[in-house]
């Protein structure tokens, strides 16, 4: 069975740093995007950041090129986001999600939810003024 589980959101304070991982099991991702995805209250889910198979490859939304980082350790079937200088607008519930297998580099359809088969349950990250 797919599993992702999200880890690492809490509190942070306005110009601070958080740093979400997200475990993954069930199967090898080695070779699967990963995709980190984001919702507010009273909102619809956004596109934070990708990452194609083996890290060559990085996609951001606008609203966080720049102070969010993506990356992954493919020994560990883990992806990490790296997020700086968090902003209050960045409160929100934060997603991991998994392309399908041989799925290996979203390109031009990273900010697509349709380009990801599986999702996590969520971690909430709160960002404090």
């Amino acid at each position: 069975q797919v599993q992702l589980v999200e880890s690492g959101g809490g509190l942070e304070q306005a110009g601070g740093s958080l740093r979400l991982s997200c475990a993954a099991s069930g199967r090898s991702f080695s070779s699967s995007a990963m995709g980190w995805f984001r919702q507010a209250p009273g909102k619809e889910r956004e596109f934070v950041a990708a990452i194609n198979w083996n890290g060559g490859n990085t996609y951001y939304a606008d609203s966080v090129k720049g102070r969010f980082t993506i990356s992954r350790d493919n020994a560990k079937n883990t992806v990490y986001l790296q997020m700086n200088s968090l902003k209050p607008e960045d409160t929100a519930v934060y997603y991991c999600a998994a392309a399908p297998t041989g799925h290996a580099d979203p390109g031009a359809y990273a900010y697509r939810t349709h380009s990801y088969t599986a999702w996590g349950r969520g971690t909430q990250v709160t960002v404090s003024s």
